[in-house]
């Protein structure tokens, strides 16, 4: 897989756009908020949906790997929460430091650690919702499993790929 070279990106930017370094970190940062708006709606509302599960009257009948399912998925929900929402508290104290190439850094990386996150809740959702739809624990995981493999491939292994081409 070829290795990133910014020096030489920086290089490309200004010859085929025309771009400064700072012109190029304001797009970056601009395409970053993109992204992260659609994530930061979808993970609030599956964090928000996912707290109020226990005060629901089948909650009790889960089995104890359901509940600890549950709690694996609540965990790394808040993380993808914290984490997709964490740019924006970087972006208010780092805010007029001139200090927007380590902005655009720590906030790509959060996004990238966040969806992460996204993608192990997602599975969790899934074995939690496929074992209680079945009632069987082993088709829930084998589920988890495929969704596992769907998200590493669509989310790593596919952009590494595209990216190594």
């Amino acid at each position: 897989m070829p290795v990133a070279h910014p020096e030489r990106d920086e290089d490309w930017n200004g010859e085929a756009r025309n771009e400064t370094a700072t012109e190029r970190l304001d797009r970056n940062w601009s395409s970053l908020l993109q992204e992260l708006r659609v994530a930061q709606t979808g993970v609030q509302l599956l964090t928000g949906f996912l707290l109020i599960l226990p005060f629901q009257g089948r909650f009790a009948d889960l089995s104890d790997i359901e509940v600890a399912v549950f709690l694996l998925a609540v965990l790394f929900a808040l993380l993808a929460t914290v984490l997709l929402v964490a740019p924006v508290g970087l972006h208010r104290i780092l805010f007029r430091q001139h200090r927007l190439r380590t902005l655009v850094t720590a906030a790509h990386h959060c996004a990238l650690a966040g969806v992460m996150c996204l993608g192990v809740t997602m599975s969790c959702v899934v074995v939690l919702t496929v074992s209680v739809a079945t009632g069987s624990d082993l088709v829930g995981a084998v589920a988890g499993a495929c969704a596992v493999v769907l998200f590493l491939g669509a989310w790593l292994v596919w952009p590494w790929w595209l990216r190594g081409r």
